[in-house]
């Protein structure tokens, strides 16, 4: 997908996704991959059997985190990681926000 989107738009710097593989209704496989012009690509951990309680937010939280990381940390790495973490927290809360801290997100995505 991401070779596709920058072939078509050239003039794009960063592209990133999510990746989720569905094992029940309540339990999925979540990661994140992205791509930039200086770095390449990059993949996030993937987070094995994530307990979801629901997933309004997570892609939404996912781009927060990304966009965090390469405006503060200016890195795709790191923004792929925070975009990860915080989508996979966001996925399992109610609702489609995340009360999510920074220091929570950086300790899941970071270690």
């Amino acid at each position: 997908m991401i070779e596709q989107v920058t072939q078509a738009y050239p003039t794009f710097l960063v592209v990133a996704t999510t990746l989720r593989t569905v094992r029940t209704a309540t339990v999925n496989d979540w990661e994140a991959v992205g791509w930039s012009v200086g770095v390449g690509f990059v993949a996030a951990r993937h987070r094995l059997g994530l307990e979801i309680l629901d997933r309004v937010g997570g892609g939404d939280s996912f781009a927060s985190g990304l966009i965090y990381g390469l405006l503060e940390r200016g890195s795709l790495r790191v923004g792929v990681e925070l975009g990860a973490a915080h989508g996979a927290l966001a996925t399992t809360t109610p609702g489609d926000t995340s009360m999510a801290s920074l220091a929570e997100v950086g300790a899941l995505g970071l270690g």
